[in-house]
């Protein structure tokens, strides 16, 4: 009696990098076309979800693995460089130096709050630092932009990205209420969105919810503060190489840990300012720069552990929470204490 070879094992379970791109690739594509649906959530979210739900109902195996770990890393670095080609350093420069004092109190009361509140939680150093920076800085992607340099585990960032979105939700629905109440100008409201919400969606969903003149003062504010990625990430590598260091890696070069693609960033920020990326090549920018950073995050989704995330329990919620609240008064307090509002 012959018997027949199952067809699975005529295809040798071997790294192939297509086979987790092509996966990864068509979830971000319904996380795309799910976000434009509910924007509310947004794709970036979805693709988390999406992710996470297709590797625990689907397991993909082992010759996935390059795939999608590519898109986790190089793709989520082309992303932030694609942002880079759509923030005009001169755009900014004026609504930016407005904002300077009330950005500084809230980014430095965000990593102030995030390192008492998690040492009193007992969070781990890397998931508070993903929390406190996505907090402090641009939510979602701030967390994708550090994450190359810290480099915590897949769980660690999938968590970090969920709890931010949990506070912008709250944000989008609470802030316009909070504004109306205590009388805010459009300036005013303005400066407290953008220097309180985390993504730039929820800034822009909050902003002109409440007014188009608030919505357009927030979402200036909110991209001068996204810059501040550039910075805490060369901290962040500095600090790295010294870790090293200590440690005796022998063959350690900073050349190897050094954010290249933050550089990249400020070379396609540079073009667009000068005009080199004409104002027609935006929308394209801008779309190909969204479906990066779902299909990053779609990657990192299916990289996630969800029996991992489980175990971390509620106390990163709770740690996001003081973070949230704490910059959320302070931007309040310093534009009060500046007769800005």
């Amino acid at each position: 009696m012959s018997t027949q070879t199952p067809a699975i094992a005529l295809l040798p379970d071997r790294p192939r990098p297509w086979a987790g791109l092509v996966l990864t690739t068509g979830i971000a594509i319904a996380a795309l076309l799910a976000g434009r649906d509910v924007p509310l959530i947004g794709g970036p979210v979805f693709g988390i979800v999406f992710g996470i739900l297709a590797r625990h109902l689907f397991a993909p195996g082992a010759s996935f693995e390059p795939g999608i770990r590519f898109a986790a890393k190089h793709v989520l670095q082309w992303s932030i460089i694609a942002l880079g080609a759509g923030l005009s350093l001169a755009q900014v420069a004026h609504t930016g130096l407005d904002s300077l004092a009330v950005t500084t109190v809230t980014v430095t009361t965000a990593a102030l709050a995030a390192w008492i509140v998690g040492r009193l939680l007992g969070v781990g150093d890397r998931l508070t630092l993903l929390i406190g920076i996505g907090t402090a800085i641009c939510g979602g992607s701030a967390i994708a932009a550090v994450s190359p340099i810290v480099e915590p585990e897949a769980h660690e960032t999938a968590f970090a990205i969920s709890t931010i979105f949990l506070f912008n939700v709250v944000a989008v629905l609470l802030f316009p209420v909070l504004g109306h109440w205590l009388h805010l100008s459009n300036a005013g409201f303005g400066m407290w969105a953008g220097t309180a919400i985390n993504d730039t969606s929820s800034v822009v969903a909050a902003g002109y919810s409440y007014s188009k003149e608030a919505g357009d003062f927030a979402t200036i504010v909110k991209l001068t503060r996204a810059t501040l990625i550039m910075p805490i990430c060369l901290v962040l590598a500095l600090l790295a190489a010294g870790r090293a260091k200590r440690k005796g890696a022998g063959n350690f070069r900073l050349a190897r840990i050094f954010p290249w693609f933050i550089l990249w960033f400020l070379v396609a920020s540079g073009l667009r300012t000068a005009g080199v990326i004409p104002e027609a090549a935006q929308p394209a920018i801008h779309c190909a720069a969204e479906f990066m950073i779902i299909l990053a995050l779609t990657a990192i989704g299916l990289s996630s552990n969800l029996r991992q995330m489980a175990a971390t329990g509620v106390r990163p919620i709770v740690l996001g929470l003081g973070v949230w609240v704490a910059v959320s008064v302070s931007s309040l307090v310093v534009q009060y204490a500046m007769g800005q509002i």
